[in-house]
């Protein structure tokens, strides 16, 4: 779901997908739950892991969910997970958000979880999510907003991981601080209809400080993340062992505390 000129600044390595299966509709898409009922037809853009992906499926069973994603390769993943749990009503599609080889008005609810930071014409995936939802269904996406981001204790390394992040991400045709425009994309997409919202996830007990810090420290090695930082001349690897120092060091600190922001979205198409 990126730009053609980058690519997904994650990428798809053991560290990067550890985080994103720690997901689930409860922690990160709570401000959708209240639409969702039985019998309700899903598109799931950007279905990663498909850890939500088969929370909506079981939320709306009988009805059926898509899953979207941008390679074979990347929805093999949420086949896995949608295997591994045993959910018979999900179907599998590759495409690109821009421009959906979909028919009008097919869903009742489009979700995009943690995408249109990563697209490069987040308002024209809009318009397409919109398109291919029934009239009076809900367009849904939420989004983090890097700078926004907020920890303890004053790590320097940490500041130096945000600046890095934020220059990679960009880099891709990315935007790292989405949560904030969402509201701003939708109005520009053409819905008149929408509820914007916030919600972080916050680690600071000794269990999800070594599971996100732990995660980051490895990501910051080996991950795409890594290779592009390397490759562009943005960081040296001595450089990346030392952030990914810094956030082992944040691990261990009794006092360590991260709030990361997301945005959100409910639009009525």
């Amino acid at each position: 779901m990126t730009s053609p000129g980058g690519g997904y600044t994650h990428g798809h390595h053991e560290s990067v997908l550890r985080a994103h299966r720690w997901r689930t509709a409860e922690n990160s898409a709570a401000y959708l739950l209240p639409e969702l009922r039985a019998g309700l037809s899903v598109l799931d853009v950007g279905s990663g892991p498909g850890t939500i992906t088969a929370d909506l499926a079981a939320i709306v069973s009988p009805g059926r969910v898509t899953a979207l994603e941008q390679t074979a390769d990347a929805l093999a993943l949420t086949r896995a997970e949608i295997e591994r749990r045993g959910l018979h009503n999900v179907d599998f599609a590759v495409g690109d958000v821009h421009a959906l080889d979909i028919a009008d008005d097919t869903f009742d609810v489009v979700h995009a979880h943690q995408v249109l930071q990563h697209v490069g014409d987040p308002v024209q995936a809009l318009r397409e999510m919109r398109r291919v939802c029934k009239p009076g269904g809900v367009v849904a996406a939420r989004d983090g907003d890097y700078a926004g981001f907020v920890w303890w204790p004053q790590v320097p390394e940490l500041d130096e991981w945000m600046r890095l992040y934020q220059l990679i991400a960009r880099g891709d045709g990315g935007e790292p601080d989405a949560g904030r425009r969402l509201l701003s994309w939708a109005h520009a997409a053409g819905f008149t209809d929408v509820t914007g919202s916030a919600s972080t996830w916050c680690f600071a007990t000794p269990e999800d400080r070594a599971y996100w810090g732990g995660m980051w420290a490895d990501r910051v090695r080996e991950s795409r993340f890594a290779r592009s930082a390397v490759d562009r001349g943005l960081a040296t690897s001595a450089d990346l062992e030392r952030i990914a120092a810094g956030w082992r060091a944040w691990v261990e600190s009794p006092d360590g505390w991260i709030s990361v922001l997301s945005g959100e979205i409910l639009a009525r198409a």
